[in-house]
């Protein structure tokens, strides 16, 4: 599994824009050179966080984006499905995906479908609030 930097960036922006936060709109010119991102690059993905409202956009002068709820509201697993899709590690656990005529014999398909539970759960226990604090100290269960 690779985290694309579309994902990465997200997460990045989100952390920027909550450390940042005064209440005001922060143009994405001032978090794009924080966090040495092209703006174009960003142009890209700030679409994707507005429409599923994780973050709030006003274009124009005074304009910005700003975090639309609490960073403890924030899961990293939400903003990696948004920008990369199913963060399944195999096609066949993939939704949507053809059935697989191997699965129901298939010795490795527990395998997989305990990577995918592992994968959820970690990035689901995340928060951006975490991230933002440094809390390194986690505990994860498995």
């Amino acid at each position: 599994m690779l985290i694309s930097t579309r994902g990465r960036y997200a997460i990045r922006v989100i952390i920027d824009l909550a450390q940042n936060s005064n209440g005001e709109y922060i143009p994405m010119k001032d978090v794009a050179k924080r966090q040495e991102i092209s703006l174009k690059y960003l142009e890209k993905i700030l679409p994707i966080l507005t429409k599923h409202k994780i973050i709030e956009g006003v274009h124009g002068k005074g304009g910005g984006y700003k975090l639309g709820k609490n960073i403890n509201k924030y899961k990293v697993i939400d903003i990696l499905k948004l920008t990369e899709g199913d963060l399944a590690p195999v096609a066949c656990l993939k939704k949507g995906s053809a059935h697989c005529k191997r699965k129901s014999h298939c010795k490795t398909v527990f395998m997989w479908n305990k990577f995918y539970d592992i994968i959820n759960k970690f990035f689901g226990s995340i928060t951006v609030e975490d991230l933002v604090n440094d809390n390194k100290d986690l505990q994860f269960f498995f």
